[in-house]
């Protein structure tokens, strides 16, 4: 589990293909900010553009760790087929304090930016999300872009899709790599739990 906080800024130093065959993964290098990695362990979850990994070999005097991504999640996911930045969160601990919101690591679609524009000292970022998603986006709910936990500000339901508004502050935009968005960039998209747990319970309640 995680919350949407990202701890640290990480980039893609190397993509191995795990076989000659589409259906073989990727090995993805990662370099770490500065003692990042001084209290994980092999096996542990990391979360990649809000995409939890695990890390199958790590160096922390050479600040990077490796984790496998099978050719399904590269499918699923935007932003962990090529060398470039990327959001990071360790995992959850039972200790820590939720500042965002309970986040799984388990990216439900793809979204395009559709508009990224300064507003006042703030951005306002637009992101049309699938269609098959609109139901879970809400007025003041919830949402994860790219491992960020964010709230919505504005929806509005369209025949290719759902866009909904979000305002970035200047603090998420210099600890995150959200500041790089521009029209047409694709993020990874979690809804929020709460949203997934209310819909299967009420359409339990319509059975029969």
């Amino acid at each position: 589990m995680f919350t949407g906080i990202i701890t640290g800024l990480g980039r893609i130093t190397a993509v191995e293909a795990l076989g000659a065959d589409p259906s073989h993964g990727k090995r993805l290098t990662i370099e770490t900010p500065a003692a990042y990695l001084d209290d994980v362990q092999l096996g542990d979850s990391i979360a990649l553009n809000g995409a939890c990994m695990t890390v199958t070999t790590f160096d922390p005097a050479a600040r990077r760790f490796t984790i496998d991504i099978s050719a399904e999640s590269l499918d699923k996911t935007a932003g962990l087929a090529t060398e470039g930045p990327v959001n990071l969160e360790k995992a959850l601990r039972p200790s820590d304090r939720l500042g965002g919101h309970l986040v799984s690591g388990h990216v439900d679609g793809v979204g395009t930016v559709t508009h990224f524009a300064p507003v006042g000292e703030s951005w306002e970022l637009r992101i049309e999300a699938p269609t098959d998603l609109a139901r879970y986006l809400v007025y003041k709910g919830s949402i994860t872009v790219n491992g960020v936990s964010l709230t919505v500000n504005r929806t509005e339901d369209r025949a290719t899709g759902c866009e909904f508004s979000i305002n970035l502050i200047p603090h998420t935009l210099e600890h995150t790599t959200l500041g790089q968005l521009k029209a047409g960039s694709r993020v990874n998209l979690e809804i929020d739990q709460i949203a997934r747990y209310t819909e299967r319970i009420l359409s339990l309640r319509t059975v029969g």
